[in-house]
Order: C-alpha cells, then sequence, then structure tokens
C-alpha cells in the first residue's frame, strides 16, 4: 500500500515522502497512530501544494536574507560603552548591544542569536563579528567599541 508519511518514521521514511509498506503495518500501525495517509489522488494534489508553498516560503526568506546582507554590506557599528583604567570596558560587548545597535543605526531588527562575535570584546576597539542571517547567507561587520 502506499503511504504519504506525515511524520518522520523510523526505517521507513522522512514526513512528506510517498512509500509503498505492507498492508497491515500501514492499516494497524501508520494510519491508526496518523503517521501517514493513503496515498489517493487528493492527497497526493495537497502534498504537491504544501512542497510548492514550502519552497516559495523559502525563497522568500533567502530573498528577505540577501536583501539584509546588502544593508549590513561595508557597515562600521558604533558601540557605545562605559570604560574603567586601561582602556578596559566594566562588562563587555554582548550579542544583544550589537543588536541594539544595529537596529538603532539601520533600522533592521537581527535576532541576537545569529550574531557570532569570536572573542570577548572588553576593550576599546574595532572587531569583526559574523551575522548569520539565513544557513547560505553570512555578513562580517565592523563593530567599533568607543568610550561612553
Amino acid at each position: 500500500m502506499k503511504v504519504i508519511l506525515l511524520a518522520d518514521v523510523k526505517d521507513i521514511g522522512k514526513k512528506g515522502e510517498v512509500k509503498e509498506v505492507a498492508l497491515g503495518y500501514a492499516q494497524n500501525f501508520l494510519l491508526r497512530r496518523k503517521l501517514a495517509v493513503e496515498a489517493n489522488e487528493a492527497n497526493l494534489k495537497q502534498l504537491a501544494y504544501e512542497k510548492a508553498r514550502e519552497e516559495a516560503k523559502i525563497t522568500k526568506t533567502l530573498e528577505t536574507a540577501q536583501k539584509q546582507q546588502e544593508k549590513l554590506k561595508d557597515l562600521v557599528l558604533q558601540v557605545q560603552a562605559k570604560v574603567g583604567d586601561n582602556g578596559r570596558l566594566f562588562g563587555s560587548v554582548t550579542n544583544k548591544d550589537i543588536c541594539d545597535a544595529i537596529l538603532a543605526q539601520t533600522g533592521l531588527e537581527v535576532d541576537k542569536h545569529k550574531i557570532e562575535i569570536a572573542d570577548a570584546i572588553k576593550t576599546l576597539g574595532e572587531y569583526a563579528v559574523l551575522v548569520r542571517l539565513h544557513p547560505k547567507v553570512q555578513q562580517k561587520i565592523i563593530v567599533n567599541v568607543t568610550a561612553l
């Protein structure tokens, strides 16, 4: 019997795949637990529609990330922090501080989890920071830390 998997099933396949399984296995396990539906014409059309919709969504997020990358290209971000003796900061510049500075200077909202700082920023100066906007799109920006 042909079924469309609604969830990942160990040793059978991943969600959205069409698989041929034994009739008893399909009726007694997969269909009963709502892990799959029968692969009839209507369900196959629905699957094709959902795949096309998912592809459009992925394309749209990629395009959005590329537009954000263009805004961040050649950006020198100015971050001000309180400074103690010898040019050392009280604390450090965090991902949240960088997100707030990006929002203030470009109007672009970036998730703080998408910002990668190689080493902790604890002194004044310029630092390279990587912003991962999408799995396929990333941009390096320069963060210039100055005294407040």
